[in-house]
């Protein structure tokens, strides 16, 4: 009786900074990512399209207009992919539910202490396992799948079009290439913390 206390007090201890931490990183990485961001009249300025010459060319041209409008096209893929999810709430709310039971029930988890459920002891494999299960089942079972599918191909045939026929910024080309390193997922490791404190 006198161990259920402790098992309940020291899981919000343990997981409570860890999402701090976590929170903390990826605002920061966020922050530093959009000070980045080419101005969006650039991005649709009409002088700078022309048809490629070849399906080479336009590969070319995709590769180095997405170091060069990656937040911008990172951007308009969240937005079309949040409007999809927003027309469709059911699967909106599914979306978050799993998130949530991710972050709280595996990554913010501390690792010594096992999952309660019921009255009984889930391991880490076990918890997994369980998470890996209620998120295939969660997608074959709703129209998750198909929204979020659908959106990155609206999404990826945006940003091939515009990548195709914008004509490149050769000036700023090497100088974009060389900081493509820091992505904007670099919150998920230690290195993201380390790039942005540096600069």
């Amino acid at each position: 009786m006198s161990s259920l206390p402790t098992t309940t007090t020291q899981t919000p201890s343990t997981a409570t900074p860890a999402f701090r931490s976590f929170i903390s990183r990826f605002s920061s990485t966020i922050r530093h990512s959009f000070s980045n961001r080419r101005p969006w009249s650039e991005l649709i300025d009409r002088s700078a399209f022309a048809r490629p010459e070849s399906l080479s060319d336009a590969a070319s041209r995709i590769r180095k207009n997405f170091i060069y409008f990656r937040v911008n096209y990172i951007s308009l893929f969240t937005i079309v992919l949040a409007i999809s999810l927003l027309t469709h709430p059911f699967s909106l709310i599914i979306l978050l539910s799993l998130l949530c039971a991710w972050l709280f029930l595996y990554l913010f988890r501390s690792s010594d202490q096992p999952l309660v459920l019921f009255g009984r002891n889930f391991s880490d494999r076990e918890t997994l396992l369980m998470l890996i299960v209620l998120t295939i089942v969660a997608v074959m079972l709703t129209e998750i799948g198909s929204v979020v599918i659908s959106a990155v191909l609206v999404g990826l045939g945006i940003v091939c079009v515009h990548g195709a026929f914008r004509v490149p910024e050769e000036a700023f080309f090497d100088d974009q290439e060389q900081n493509n390193n820091a992505g904007l997922l670099s919150f998920l490791g230690g290195t993201g913390s380390s790039t942005v404190t540096g600069v």
